[in-house]
């Protein structure tokens, strides 16, 4: 009986109820009183029962029918949810979108947009996950994650990837440093000087281009210490343990001890980037990206943040 019976006869059953007269009811539902009275008769036969007491004065619920309107209006509202839900998971309005990001993205706008997504899309569960570039990577590519904003990231045929801001790189000395008052930095000053940095299983890309400038001027940093993260590196610079290259804006806040002077000359630059996988077009997503603003840097093009 459950696969014949459809939406549309509790819809029916539901105006006679409500209305207690064909007539009204046909008219209520935009259609002629003769198919109306045949579908409710159709639906007592699929029922097995009679739902109304007919005269030719007077239309009455039975017991039967008393019971069976509560429950009509239950299933009635409870379809109307779901295809409620379903049309707005289909818009992005509902579900959850997981995104990844690495800590030095923040000054160039990634809380902003996080913030004005949230005010227009508060029945979306948002997660965030921070990461290194590579642990972002693997996390998109595995479905755990559905976005994110990575660092010098390695191309992937599975994943798309759109370059958001570009920026020079920096040298990190302590305020004690022999070149920590200088306007900008021959890298070559730092050959013999101690470095603390990240570990390369971070980012394979980011690590080599971070350091292009050293091996440019023909030394390789000896790394005395790894961290995991910028704000832990200028802290451990500040406490003297070594030197090290950061992206300008992994500096824009920095340890009173601590110095960002701009490299002398022209050097690789360093890319942040929004990945997703390349096969996933849910409107969830592109209500993210089409948030007012845009994911691009507090720093003016070509700018280097000096902390003093």
């Amino acid at each position: 009986m459950a696969a014949q019976l459809e939406l549309r006869h509790l819809r029916y059953f539901v105006a006679v109820a409500e209305e207690l007269h064909f007539g009204r009811a046909a008219a209520r539902l935009h259609m002629a009183q003769p198919p109306l009275s045949q579908q409710v008769r159709k639906l007592e036969e699929l029922i097995g029962t009679a739902l109304f007491d007919r005269t030719s004065r007077r239309v009455a619920l039975t017991a039967a029918g008393e019971a069976f309107l509560d429950r009509s209006r239950a299933l009635l509202a409870q379809a109307d949810a779901d295809m409620d839900e379903a049309a707005r998971i289909g818009r992005g309005e509902l579900g959850r979108l997981d995104i990844g990001f690495i800590s030095s993205a923040i000054p160039l706008g990634i809380t902003e947009r996080i913030h004005a997504y949230r005010l227009l899309y508060p029945a979306v569960q948002l997660r965030l996950h921070e990461g290194y570039t590579s642990l972002i990577l693997d996390r998109l590519l595995a479905g755990t994650v559905d976005m994110g904003v990575v660092r010098d990231s390695e191309p992937h045929p599975a994943l798309s990837i759109t370059t958001l801001a570009t920026e020079p790189y920096v040298a990190v000395l302590p305020v004690d440093h022999p070149a920590a008052g200088a306007a900008e930095l021959d890298v070559g000053r730092l050959r013999e000087d101690p470095f603390v940095f990240y570990p390369r299983a971070a980012g394979e890309r980011a690590y080599l281009r971070n350091l292009a400038a050293c091996r440019a001027a023909g030394f390789e940093p000896r790394i005395v210490q790894e961290a995991s993260s910028w704000v832990t590196i200028l802290h451990l610079v500040e406490a003297g343990l070594g030197v090290s290259i950061a992206p300008a804006s992994a500096t824009v806040t920095t340890p009173a001890g601590v110095r960002a002077i701009p490299l002398a000359g022209s050097h690789p630059r360093s890319e942040v980037q929004l990945v997703q996988r390349a096969d996933d077009s849910r409107a969830i997503l592109a209500n993210f990206l089409a948030v007012p603003g845009s994911l691009t840097p507090t720093l003016t093009p070509g700018a280097r943040p000096v902390s003093g």
